[in-house]
């Protein structure tokens, strides 16, 4: 290979670098959402342009309609009147409830709403004894008895059942020792590390329908 014929490799892989760095650059640019707060992404100066925000789930404030999931967020460590209108299509972490912190993705409209392209939920594991708990079965066994009377009951989760907050029962907990089932209602947030199967010991009271009212979820430990 000559002196002549060097050179011109050596230009040409220079070419190539910089274009390489160039779209880098810009598929970097265009994938980089900016972190605001609330109050931030509430102000409207965002709009169009990829933000990042994380707030908790205002209660209650969550639909979900033709896979379309929206509701509000608020900053806890700032003030809570101060809120934000997310709108997020897809599937949804069964973590998902009332005051969830949800890390939304995506870009402000017009209209104010963040289109979130992507949406992480966290909920700190809560763990409790399952000593002082009626099983599923003891509970059912007590019939009108216990009705709307706080108790604690524990089993496991039923595989396929587990749901996010807003889509119907939340889960079915089921009797280790003989499989009877006792479905759950629950709307606030849920550790990520409930799954299928996850043994949990939960409060709150059985209603008249002879489903179970949660005001706590709790794994078993």
């Amino acid at each position: 290979m000559n002196a002549k014929t060097k050179r011109r490799m050596v230009v040409v892989t220079g070419v190539i670098v910089i274009v390489l760095v160039v779209i880098l650059a810009v598929v970097g640019g265009a994938s980089s959402a900016k972190t605001v707060s609330v109050a931030e992404a509430a102000t409207g100066n965002y709009a169009d342009q990829k933000i990042q925000v994380s707030g908790n789930v205002v209660e209650n404030s969550f639909v979900t309609e033709d896979n379309v999931l929206t509701f509000d967020i608020y900053d806890p460590n700032g003030d809570a009147s101060q809120q934000l209108h997310v709108r997020f299509e897809g599937g949804v972490s069964a973590t998902f409830g009332n005051d969830v912190t949800a890390i939304c993705t995506g870009k402000i409209g017009q209209d104010g709403v963040l289109n979130a392209s992507e949406l992480v939920t966290k909920c700190p594991s809560k763990y409790e004894n399952a000593t002082d708990a009626l099983t599923v079965s003891q509970l059912t066994g007590y019939g009108d008895e216990v009705v709307d009377k706080p108790v604690k009951v524990s089993g496991a989760v039923k595989e396929g059942t587990l749901k996010a907050a807003g889509e119907g029962d939340r889960f079915v907990l089921v009797d280790p020792e003989n499989g009877e089932e006792l479905s759950v209602e629950f709307d606030d947030a849920i550790s990520d590390e409930v799954k299928d199967g996850s043994s949990l010991v939960l409060t709150g009271s059985l209603n008249a329908q002879g489903k179970f009212t949660a005001t706590e979820v709790a794994l078993e430990g």
